[in-house]
């Protein structure tokens, strides 16, 4: 399984060019009529399957157009086709959903428990194929069903009746209400995706939707798209806004283009047009729930099994000269793989990053004497010393990524004495391929939160993870990663020190190297009003309004 959705898919393909137009309109008057509010967006919807979805674009899409039991408003779990946020029965084990008997789907037909049922069964049945499926452990019999060994009918999600919807789980999930928010919980309408076969979710035409938009004249890979609201959706009421437009734009000086000229009421901007539009009326950045970070290949080379080398890797790395030369567009230096804003303390409410070790967190402050002589401790260490080391850092192949892999390139060079290091950029599927089946020696990549809790993060990297293809590996670490999905479950203070403890000893060890929490720069126009960004990543369109 490889946890493609995290890659921040619409990050990573914003190309950096240089500002060909500064003047001109200032984007102030709606880009289309009072009614319809257009967006850029970075790629194509992929699929509008929620068993197959894997990546931000179509995320979004869905959470337009589909609903599941619970939406984020904010940062507060609202229910959807829920009637309630609902406590679990059965110490921790036991869900029991009642469902809106209002909900319905876009062909007038009632959202059922069995939908959601037929929909979940999907998701973890091999045969799908569902690269998301894992998300689903802890649900009674989902790890047995995913590895072939129960049938799907055995998974426990059960219909009560044609509105009652009970989860029976294996284990206490202490964020199984945040997991409700997610698209790969989203029901589906099963005569639509019988009809339509594997052709469900290519086109508009395979779909039904339950959500508060409906896609239009949607044919697969279109770069432009246009979603219309759903009259039958059981809160139409709260939507506002009747349509809304999207554009594929990933050259930022057409973003600004196509912003000045009123074509575009928000649009995503990097590099040297971020940098100079920064004193704009119409700028604003926006912290993403997401961390870029390099992995070093410990199985390939073994050199790497040493913390001293790796710290030595992290110390080189100025991240604010990265963020604020490079990339420049509101992302910002971190000291730890978890993000900063995303998840708090359930006692003090503090957030998580802040009540760090420093000790950990020190790794990642920039410091070439020291990387120099940590790198030459660590090489008589491992019995390297004066030995040349012909490194390739693999990264994905647009000029935001090849400008980023450039600065590391220079800094590791020229702070390691013996380290030379020769850039592979390549597409973002070959990158994937190439992490998971371990050919690289360096890897920078990404992970954008699933839901708003640490072990979204932290959970990656336990021994034998699927995205842990640097192949670092604690015993202490994957131990309370277990503890808090064990014995501390349903304990919030002693889970919260597990997590804690598990991010102070990757910090402590480099054993992964975080680079910076993805920001993004925004031109908006200012009658666009809200805009409400969710900790999972997705925009909560319910909420967007135009003021005139």
């Amino acid at each position: 399984m490889r946890r493609e959705k995290g890659l921040v898919l619409g990050v990573t393909t914003v190309a950096i060019t240089l500002l060909l137009a500064a003047c001109g309109s200032s984007g102030s008057k709606n880009a289309g009529s009072t009614d319809t509010v257009s967006f850029s967006t970075t790629d194509v919807i992929s699929t509008m399957d929620p068993a197959l979805n894997t990546d931000v674009i179509g995320a979004q899409a869905l959470t337009d157009t589909m609903e599941g039991l619970y939406r984020y408003e904010g940062k507060t779990i609202k229910p959807a086709i829920a009637t309630k946020v609902v406590k679990p029965t059965n110490n921790g084990l036991t869900y029991t959903f009642p469902l809106r008997k209002d909900a319905k789907w876009s062909n007038g037909k009632a959202v059922t428990a069995e939908d959601f049922v037929y929909a979940w069964r999907r998701v973890v049945d091999p045969k799908v194929g569902s690269q998301y499926a894992y998300i689903y452990e802890g649900i009674e019999n989902a790890a047995a069903i995913t590895s072939g060994k129960q049938p799907v009918s055995s998974l426990g999600v059960v219909a009560k009746d044609k509105h009652t919807l009970q989860v029976t789980l294996e284990k206490p999930i202490p964020y199984f209400s945040q997991l409700m928010t997610s698209s790969t919980f989203f029901p589906v309408y099963p005569d639509a995706v019988k009809e339509a076969g594997k052709s469900y979710g290519t086109n508009a035409k395979t779909l039904v939707f339950n959500g508060p938009y409906k896609l239009s004249g949607w044919n697969g890979p279109d770069s432009a798209w246009k979603e219309v609201k759903n009259t039958n959706y059981w809160n139409a009421k709260a939507v506002k806004v009747k349509t809304l437009k999207y554009q594929v734009v990933k050259d930022p000086s057409t973003a600004l283009n196509l912003f000045q000229s009123n074509k575009l009421d928000r649009t995503n901007i990097s590099g040297d047009t971020a940098k100079q539009m920064k004193n704009d009326s119409h700028y604003s950045t926006q912290q993403q729930a997401a961390t870029f970070y390099m992995q070093v290949n410990q199985a390939k080379n073994p050199i790497f099994k040493n913390a001293k080398i790796r710290q030595a890797i992290s110390m080189t790395i100025n991240r604010k000269e990265l963020v604020n030369q490079v990339l420049g567009d509101g992302s910002a230096p971190v000291a730890s793989l978890t993000p900063k804003g995303m998840s708090f303390d359930p006692t003090t409410k503090k957030d998580f990053t802040s009540e760090l070790n420093a000790e950990g967190k020190k790794n990642t402050t920039y410091n070439p004497k020291e990387a120099t002589k940590l790198w030459k401790e660590g090489l008589a260490e491992t019995g390297q010393t004066g030995k040349t080391f012909n490194y390739t850092l693999l990264g994905d192949d647009t000029d935001v990524a090849k400008k980023q892999a450039e600065y590391l390139q220079d800094t590791l060079e020229k702070n390691l004495p013996g380290l030379k290091v020769t850039l592979a950029n390549v597409p973002f599927k070959t990158r994937l391929t190439r992490s998971d089946n371990g050919d690289f020696d360096m890897v920078v990549s990404a992970w954008n939160a699933d839901f708003p809790d640490p072990i979204t993060f932290l959970d990656l990297f336990v021994t034998g993870g699927d995205n842990n293809n640097g192949k670092w590996s604690n015993p202490e670490f994957d131990a309370q990663i277990k503890a808090s999905k064990t014995e501390n479950a349903n304990n919030d203070k002693a889970r919260w020190q597990n997590l804690i403890k598990a991010q102070d000893i990757m910090n402590k060890e480099s054993g992964v190297i975080p680079l910076y929490q993805s920001g993004r720069a925004y031109l908006t126009n200012p009658s666009v009003k809200g805009l409400d960004y969710g900790p999972s990543g997705s925009y909560n369109n319910v909420s967007l309004y135009l003021k005139k």
